[in-house]
């Protein structure tokens, strides 16, 4: 009895305790004014809703646009590698974007990876092979940031699963850089620092990246696609995804067959219950 009464007796502290962690945060800021207003970048922040008509990979059924996933490293190479390291893909894994074994021994060679000299064992650079990762495109973070007004650039290997709805994402922070309405800037006492780029799909709207799709045709397609920031931004943020989860396809098509096979489990088990207990009737009461 006493051990019952001093559990119910702790277990109703436990919940006072609780209930007023809960309550007076609330009460200070009602008995001590409102919480702080939001920053004045709130007002100019717009979440991207993606490209028109979305991806090739979007949905239960979709697939890999491989000409697009093509043109995405395309953009990658020529534009985006100069900041961004992609350290967790390797050259032969391009093979899955359509290219031939000779096709990426070609691409991987034209790559320079940091190397040793057999004969000094000094640091030094060589032609990239097939096993290689995309190098770094800074020697260390101190490099990375002074280059880069203090930021770092992330790496953009898993860029697309590491930010929410990551595709959509990538697209609408390479196609939301512009000028902010000065009127409404003016209004809120908003502006964008020295050394920042106002960004309407970026979460605070000030970034450190510079615009890196700045005019159409920035890129020659191989294919004879129109090379327009838009459809640049949509083939690289199908590029990162790829990167970021080269399987995705494929497991979308393994879920069918198992959905297949849970139905026809499922259906095997009723017929089978139906036979077992076919003869048998339940007891009257």
């Amino acid at each position: 009895m006493t051990i019952r009464l001093g559990g119910i007796i702790a277990g109703l502290a436990i919940t006072a305790v609780l209930v007023l962690w809960s309550l007076v945060p609330g009460f200070m800021n009602f008995a001590f004014g409102p919480a702080p207003e939001k920053q004045a970048s709130y007002a100019f922040y717009e979440h991207g809703e993606g490209p028109e008509g979305g991806f090739a990979f979007d949905g239960p059924l979709g697939t890999w646009d491989v000409a697009q996933l093509q043109r995405g490293y395309q953009v990658y190479k020529e534009v985006c590698s100069a900041c961004h390291s992609m350290k967790f893909v390797a050259f032969r894994n391009l093979q899955q974007l359509g290219y031939t074994e000779a096709e990426v021994d070609a691409e991987a060679a034209s790559w320079t990876v940091p190397g040793i000299d057999p004969n000094t064992g000094e640091t030094t650079t060589r032609p990239g092979a097939p096993t290689d990762y995309f190098p770094m495109p800074y020697a260390n973070s101190i490099a990375a940031a002074a280059a880069n007004n203090n930021a770092i650039p992330p790496d953009l290997s898993l860029m697309t699963k590491a930010r929410p709805d990551g595709s959509n994402y990538v697209y609408s922070l390479l196609t939301g850089y512009e000028e902010p309405d000065p009127e409404k800037a003016a209004k809120l006492g908003f502006e964008t620092p020295p050394g920042l780029y106002f960004n309407k799909h970026f979460p605070n709207v000030n970034i450190a990246m510079a615009p890196p799709l700045v005019l159409d045709g920035q890129v020659s397609y191989a294919d004879g696609t129109e090379a327009t920031i838009p459809q640049m931004a949509k083939d690289v943020a199908a590029f990162l995804t790829w990167t970021a989860e080269p399987s995705l396809v494929q497991r979308k098509q393994t879920g069918w067959f198992v959905l297949g096979f849970l139905l026809f489990a499922t259906a095997l088990a009723f017929l089978s219950y139906k036979q077992i207990w076919a003869g048998m009737k339940p007891k009257k009461k």
